[in-house]
């Protein structure tokens, strides 16, 4: 049977906190959430354009800001969000930049490794236990098929100061949010109370495309009503790793279409090189000593 947003349980009593939620996958997501009765965190960098998009959904729908950019702002929205919500039961890692220029983030990362991982490693660790105590509490984080293409964890030059490649850097963004799902669902299997989850949208039409590089834009512009399907079906990955009762941590679900670029949500796999549980854990340590961050679960929990 094929999975639809009918099969969505009721969310009541749950609070979802989603990044980027203000616009595209992450708006679809809420929207639904909200819908089927959660409480629901736009955690989003813009606070207008979240209010805004917060008075298009129906039901209880707050807005937080939150710039994975910062890690000061991540911090901040951390301790905002530990004092307006005794606990979370969904925590929805959807938001991300893609292709973007050679750019870094305030704290000197590039820009889409620092906002599509690193920031969100910070988030994560930082509310993860206000997580742990709920059950089928989950942690969602959102992939892309780009993690497939020319993509590898550049542990010689993470930040890509030699050189540069846009493909190839979001690439390395989108298998460190695989890898961070994978090593994390390792260190909560002892709890058996939280879930790491992963998902992608196949190809979606949304405004992350805005940075293509311009000697395919014109032809994916053009392919896109072919190529490509709606936020709001790009979204259910995302709701059925967030909200499926059969869902369990350290999956991957996507698109069942061919090549994964449009469908129902299902179960798929991810590249040989997602799996490496050696470079999973030096990626994580890596990632601590980057954003300070250390987690309440797993060895370095055991060893503190």
């Amino acid at each position: 049977m094929k999975w639809t947003e009918q099969q969505m349980p009721r969310q009541d009593g749950r609070v979802a906190v989603i990044t980027g939620a203000n616009t595209g996958l992450g708006f679809e997501t809420a929207r639904r959430l909200a819908e089927r009765g959660a409480s629901v965190v736009l955690a989003v960098r813009d606070t207008e354009k979240g209010n805004l998009a917060a008075a298009r959904m129906n039901g209880d729908v707050s807005v937080q800001e939150l710039d994975l950019t910062s890690l000061e702002s991540v911090r901040a929205a951390a301790v905002a969000l530990r004092a307006a919500h005794p606990r979370i039961d969904l925590l929805i890692n959807n938001a991300g930049v893609m292709y973007t220029p050679k750019q870094t983030t305030r704290d000197g990362f590039e820009m889409q490794f620092g906002t599509n991982h690193l920031g969100h490693f910070a988030l994560t660790g930082l509310l993860l236990d206000l997580l742990l105590p709920v059950p089928g509490s989950r942690v969602v984080t959102v992939s892309s098929t780009g993690h497939r293409i020319r993509a590898a964890i550049h542990f010689d030059d993470l930040q890509w100061e030699r050189s540069y490649g846009r493909v190839a850097a979001y690439g390395q963004s989108k298998l460190a949010n695989l890898m961070f799902t994978y090593e994390l669902q390792r260190r909560l299997a002892t709890h058996g109370t939280t879930a790491a989850v992963a998902a992608h949208p196949g190809i979606s039409n949304t405004e992350l495309v805005r940075n293509t590089p311009a000697a395919i834009r014109g032809p994916v512009t053009w392919l896109a009503p072919v190529i490509t399907q709606p936020a709001w079906a790009g979204a259910l990955p995302t709701l059925r790793a967030a909200t499926d009762p059969s869902v369990l941590g350290g999956q991957y679900y996507g698109p069942d279409g061919l090549g994964e670029v449009r469908g129902h949500p299902r179960l798929v796999t991810s590249s040989p090189e997602s799996y490496d549980v050696t470079v999973q854990q030096r990626l994580w340590a890596v990632s601590e000593d980057l954003t300070g961050v250390r987690y309440p679960v797993g060895p370095a929990a055991a060893a503190a």
